[in-house]
């Protein structure tokens, strides 16, 4: 629904303005003197009715508050999209970054017109204009020198600097003109994730994995990795393993790490059984400070008299809060029948390894889902590194 003339004003009982109208209600009443009992924080009042809304606010709470502790800049490389537009001026009431968007100006003006929304390019949101930018010489030339000695010649590194925004966002993280970006909002995941690894990757940064929470009725789940390691290695089950539980801590929670088979504790020879067991050792040399166990089936792994059955005296309690797979397909298919089939919320994919200087979204996240990104996006690595 957007204004006009079958939406002149928002419905009266749609629970996103739950957190809006109550608060501003409450802030007229105590300023007018008919409240006789004022409220000592509206914010925290705004945040509880939030958070009867959104589930995802709960859990986003010590998120949002780590990037209030910074400001940050994020740059969106899909800025013409409806999603991203409404972010941005979600982003610029909760948050204390002032994002940057890569879009053509004229569209982005027509658009946040025509959905009626208050933020207007230039004035409230910085814009890259891949269309006609001051700095499109600067960006070609730095985009070749990183990319000249890998068949990038200087034409190409001009048609890519003039079409491809992704590769234009993180030629910006790159030159410190942004601190972290967010791309995804539609294109194959892997196809993104090639232009960052480009741009960004290094001896110190490189992709270990996709991590995404899904908030379930029940609780918090944790996936890994849907995205980025087709089959990986047992290095790189490990690698996702403890970056998984340095992000499931930045959300106030304990990991509690399950890697997660068709094998159940040995009982199998081929497919990803034996690669995870490989990685069970490697944590195990690494004397890792969390919880974690292997390799087993989901069921296992999240119900624990289950899994005390098939191996007595397991190193796990409790049921498992994050589920690392053997392989891509088997975590991206139950991520995505988490989503259709259980409604979970997602929040993610994160993109690990990259030092929070990349993230690539999916095309079905919404402008929440995108507010949260940006929240991820926004907090100082320093924060939970």
């Amino acid at each position: 629904l957007t204004f006009g003339a079958d939406y002149l004003i928002p419905k009266p009982f749609d629970p996103r303005l739950s957190g809006v109208v109550s608060t501003a209600v409450a802030k007229a009443a105590m300023e007018s003197g008919v409240a006789t009992r004022p409220m000592d924080d509206i914010h925290a009042y705004k945040r509880r009715l939030d958070a009867s809304v959104y589930k995802s606010a709960l859990l986003m709470r010590p998120v949002f508050e780590a990037a209030l502790t910074a400001s940050r800049r994020i740059v969106f490389a899909e800025g013409e999209d409806e999603r991203v537009l409404r972010a941005a001026q979600a982003i610029m009431e909760e948050t204390t970054e002032t994002p940057i968007l890569i879009g053509r100006p004229e569209v982005m003006q027509a658009r946040c017109e025509r959905y009626g929304l208050k933020i207007r390019p230039d004035q409230d949101f910085h814009v890259v204009n891949p269309e006609n930018d001051p700095r499109y010489r600067d960006y070609w030339e730095t985009y070749h020198q990183i990319m000249s000695r890998r068949g990038v010649t200087p034409d190409l590194a001009r048609a890519i600097m003039r079409t491809n925004t992704t590769a234009i966002a993180a030629i910006m993280v790159h030159r410190d003109e942004a601190d972290s970006m967010i791309c995804g909002t539609f294109g194959e995941y892997s196809w993104h994730l090639n232009y960052i690894r480009q741009v960004l990757g290094n001896k110190h940064l490189h992709p270990q994995g996709a991590l995404s929470l899904m908030i379930l009725e029940d609780g918090p789940l944790f996936i890994a990795d849907t995205h980025v390691h087709p089959i990986p290695t047992p290095d790189q089950l490990a690698l996702s393993a403890i970056g998984a539980a340095r992000h499931v801590r930045r959300f106030g929670l304990k990991p509690n790490i399950a890697l997660c088979s068709q094998s159940s504790f040995g009982n199998q020879t081929e497919g990803s059984g034996p690669r995870l067991r490989e990685a069970l050792e490697i944590l195990d040399a690494r004397e890792c400070d969390f919880c974690y166990e292997g390799e087993m089936n989901v069921d296992a792994a999240l119900d624990p008299e289950l899994r005390d059955r098939l191996l007595p005296g397991n190193r796990m309690q409790g049921s498992a809060n994050v589920l690392v797979f053997g392989q891509a397909d088997a975590a991206s298919a139950v991520r995505n029948i988490l989503k259709m089939k259980a409604g979970a919320l997602e929040v993610g994919p994160i993109l690990m390894g990259m030092g929070n200087r990349a993230h690539i979204v999916t095309p079905a996240i919404t402008p929440r889902g995108l507010l949260n990104m940006a929240a991820i996006a926004g907090t100082p690595v320093q924060h939970y590194s």
